[in-house]
């Protein structure tokens, strides 16, 4: 250790890291998804919002603990990785026992959602009405080619889109 090193290295400043900024966002999302979609009363619910959950704390954790323990701090990474991996699971398993279809990495639709770089919730229900405005949510398919536009002035209002999940 250097004569001007601190003791306990700076640590913590986890709202900057973009892993700590995505689990925020798809907790915020699963909590609005599992209210609209998922009972209350079932044990889902609960399992989705807290996996949700322990990726957020886990990130925000391990970024504490890293000033003292790099060893703490990999492993709630770790943790923070499996409860997200966990909650993906529990999403999959929503649209196989409703006949969905699960998205292929190469669908557009995906792709879509990476390129707007949403930040708020709001904004991910904002690309979910630009999707079923589009005519491509639900059993659709992979599209081919689409433009979207990136912002809409009201809602469709109508009760199968999507956009209504996050309102």
């Amino acid at each position: 250790m250097q004569k001007d090193e601190p003791i306990i290295q700076k640590h913590g400043g986890y709202r900057k890291l973009q892993s700590f900024q995505v689990a925020q966002l798809i907790y915020d999302v699963t909590v609005r998804f599992c209210d609209r979609y998922i009972s209350r009363r079932s044990r889902t619910h609960d399992q989705m919002v807290q996996a949700a959950r322990s990726g957020v704390q886990n990130i925000a954790e391990g970024s504490q603990a890293s000033a003292t323990s790099k060893k703490m701090e990999l492993k709630l990474t770790n943790v923070a990785r499996a409860s997200l991996e966990e909650l993906r699971l529990d999403y999959e398993d929503f649209l196989r026992q409703r006949g969905l279809p699960l998205w292929d990495r190469a669908d557009q639709r995906r792709q879509f959602l990476i390129d707007r770089r949403c930040k708020t919730a709001a904004e991910v229900a904002q690309w979910v009405h630009d999707i079923h405005v589009a005519g491509l949510s639900g059993r659709n398919g992979p599209i081919r080619h689409l433009r979207l536009p990136r912002n809409c002035s009201e809602c469709c209002a109508d009760p199968n889109c999507g956009c209504m999940l996050l309102a």
